[in-house]
């Protein structure tokens, strides 16, 4: 086995590190190995995840389960094409998904990532209209703080004032931007918005519950159900994106279930294989499926991933499905309600903290938003080495410090994470 440095030393010259500066950022910590809620590093250290590397590991690393799935799939089937192709681990997980997922969402279109299942959801919302003769209907409306990927169709859904996709503002396409209804007012503006515009409108996209990388923002369940019964009213169809939701990270095993809302279209990742293997999934209702089928073949989707379906990455998925189930004695949702209720009692004390402006908690995420007026700039790259130091894997972005770790962490080792982050605030508290 070769030595860390060397490939460490070797290699940095020749990698693009993402949502980096990279004159002048850090180098990079190099891993060896992970397992359960750890990551060993090539200086011996472990540091606790408390992020489930960008909110995948929920049932942590290295899991035997869904490793041995992976390793019986590896010996007879790693990959085939998906077209004019088919093999068991997909079709057993579409069947699956479509059984889990509320409603008729029943027809399946895998990809490798989210923003590509994103990117596909469009493309079936907007081409909807069109085979049933709507040409016109093809503007998307989202939400202010919304985040749906990094390719150029989804970074046109992304809150222009975030700063991330800034460098593109006028060459995405103009989608249509509204205030997440979550108040009386905000519900006439939005339902004004989608009765003035709504002939152009093919659909609207929603993080349900939660806005991840737009701040962990978080709404309640009655304001999902009214952006629902808002699209139905005025003809428009709803796209949930539950890239990070999905797979019980908000209580449920999706979002949606909270309000009782159906979809139109929904999108997975992240969790969908345990952090295992690349995958992602956009979910149709049936009335959307049927738009697609016609004599014509110009009727048809035409998307279609080289490694879309791969069989590795579903039987990963697979496996992890099977650990939201009782016979396996893997009480995730439960898991969840217990993170919940930590994380509620051991972030309140951020509240009183200067240079704390707010400290919110769904499932198992939980987020400390911080003051910019207090102290200026937030000093991003400090806090991550504070967090590296306490022994704790935490990346905060924009003014959000937050916690969203696997779902089989221990008590003591979510003990860890949230002292990590009292520590790390009470310092920085102490300087403003």
């Amino acid at each position: 086995m070769s030595d860390a440095r060397d490939w460490l030393t070797e290699g940095l010259p020749h990698i693009w590190l993402p949502y980096t500066q990279m004159a002048t950022a850090s180098p990079p910590l190099p891993v060896t190995a992970t397992q359960g809620t750890r990551i060993r590093l090539g200086d011996g250290r472990e540091l606790i995840d408390g992020i489930s590397s960008w909110w995948t590991a929920c049932h942590g690393y290295n899991h035997p389960h869904i490793r041995a799935a992976v390793e019986r799939q590896l010996a007879s089937l790693p990959h085939v094409m998906f077209a004019g192709l088919v093999h068991e681990p997909a079709l057993r997980l579409a069947t699956r998904l479509a059984a889990l997922l509320p409603g008729d969402l029943e027809r399946v279109f895998f990809t490798e990532s989210g923003s590509v299942a994103v990117e596909v959801a469009l493309k079936m919302a907007i081409q909807y209209w069109r085979n049933k003769g709507q040409v016109e209907k093809q503007r998307i409306v989202y939400f202010r703080h919304a985040y749906h990927g990094d390719t150029f169709a989804t970074m046109a859904l992304c809150d222009p004032e975030e700063g991330m996709h800034t460098l593109f503002a006028g060459t995405l396409p103009d989608q249509i931007m509204a205030e997440l209804p979550t108040d009386e007012n905000l519900r006439r503006a939005f339902d004004l918005l989608l009765a003035t515009h709504g002939e152009r409108v093919a659909a609207v996209i929603v993080e349900p519950l939660v806005q991840g990388a737009g701040g962990m923002k978080m709404h309640d369940a009655q304001t999902l159900a009214f952006i629902a019964e808002a699209c139905r009213c005025h003809q428009v169809l709803l796209i949930a994106d539950e890239i990070m939701t999905g797979f019980g990270r908000s209580g449920r095993m999706f979002a949606c279930e909270e309000a009782a809302v159906v979809p139109d279209i929904i999108c997975l990742s992240k969790a969908l294989t345990g952090g295992t293997l690349p995958l992602a999934a956009t979910v149709a209702r049936r009335h959307v499926f049927a738009a697609f089928l016609a004599d014509d073949p110009a009727a048809a989707l035409m998307h279609g991933p080289t490694y879309m379906a791969n069989p590795l990455a579903c039987a990963a998925a697979n496996a992890s499905l099977d650990l939201f189930e009782p016979s396996h004695n893997s009480p995730c949702l439960a898991q969840v309600a217990a993170i919940e209720a930590q994380l509620r009692a051991e972030l309140e004390a951020c509240r009183d903290l200067a240079g704390v402006a707010d400290v919110r908690v769904k499932g198992a995420i939980g987020a400390v938003e911080l003051s910019c007026q207090a102290g200026g700039a937030i000093d991003l790259h400090a806090l991550r080495s504070r967090f590296s130091e306490l022994g704790v894997w935490l990346r905060p972005f924009g003014n959000v410090v937050y916690l969203m770790p696997p779902f089989v962490i221990s008590t003591g080792e979510l003990g860890i994470l949230t002292a990590a982050v009292r520590t790390a605030l009470t310092e920085r508290a102490r300087t403003l």
